[in-house]
């Protein structure tokens, strides 16, 4: 069954609360997200996205994943 962009969003906050998450995309299985939180002071890109890809959930992997491409935009708050 398809991901929605509504189900990544809350995948998303249940590990980063207080983040401004906007995700975009709705076919299904290619999506656009931009994730800005406090957490992310500190670390570099890399470090930022494994982050919100560990909170995912699995929702990627191989060719079970529900969820083909996000292209991911992640930083800390200005």
């Amino acid at each position: 069954m398809p991901i929605t962009a509504h189900e990544i969003e809350s995948l998303i906050r249940k590990s980063f609360p207080d983040a401004q998450v906007t995700v975009e995309g709705d076919d299904g299985a290619h999506f656009a997200a931009q994730v800005v939180d406090e957490s992310f002071r500190g670390m570099n890109r890399v470090q930022q996205q494994r982050a919100v890809y560990a909170a995912l959930a699995g929702k990627m992997d191989g060719a079970q994943g529900e969820l083909h491409a996000l292209a991911l935009t992640t930083r800390a708050p200005d």
